[in-house]
């Protein structure tokens, strides 16, 4: 099952069930990283449906993802289905770029890098926040155990259970943020955790 087609099956009960399985806590954890990106032209890549619009502040937005179906029910102004591995934008377009619990479903997180890189101005940031595994093998293996059951069964909830599953093994794709983004053209600023046992990462990038 592909991404895309992932996100526009559960489009409209999407951001329900993050809320649900971040125990209200995804929109916290999107601020920290929005809260440390410059003002001007932002890019919301994989902004689904607009969750992060209203931390945005006064920042210009513009919405980009794959799935019609989740920018359909985003607010923001200007709205592009797209993906980050072809970002059909201008180079130095963007002050800020912000991407929230996306990089583990990219077909390939260089070129989504590279992409980013191009349509920032110097001096820009780029700011990521996702999910993955905890830090140690021991906190990994127990994560890896409880999302097995968990996130079959929040599915089923919401008659999306093969959805969740596919999702549980997304949090497996990637190493942590540190390596996964330490060979790219922008600056690793810096990288920390959030969540129960550290599960969701977020990191910080500049384009000198």
């Amino acid at each position: 099952m592909s991404a895309g087609r992932v996100f526009s099956d559960i489009a409209d009960r999407y951001d329900r069930l993050n809320s649900i399985l971040s125990l209200g806590q995804d929109q916290k954890w999107r601020n920290t990283v929005v809260s440390r990106l410059p003002g001007g032209r932002l890019l919301d890549l994989g902004a689904g449906t607009g969750a992060a619009n209203t931390i945005f502040g006064e920042r210009e937005i513009v919405a980009l993802d794959p799935a019609p179906e989740m920018l359909a029910l985003n607010d923001a102004p200007s709205r592009v289905v797209s993906v980050g591995e072809h970002l059909p934008f201008d180079d130095e377009s963007f002050d800020a770029v912000f991407s929230a619990y996306v990089f583990r479903n990219l077909e390939s997180v260089t070129e989504t890098m590279a992409e980013i890189t191009r349509v920032l101005k110097p001096g820009g940031v780029a700011g990521i926040v996702d999910l993955g595994r905890p830090a140690g093998r021991a906190a990994a293996r127990l994560h890896r155990a409880g999302t097995a059951t968990l996130l079959p069964l929040v599915g089923m909830s919401i008659g999306a259970r093969q959805e969740y599953i596919y999702l549980h093994h997304t949090l497996d794709k990637h190493p942590p943020p540190d390596v996964l983004l330490a060979d790219t053209p922008l600056e690793l600023v810096d990288t920390w955790r959030l969540g129960p046992m550290g599960f969701v990462w977020a990191a910080l990038l500049a384009k000198r």
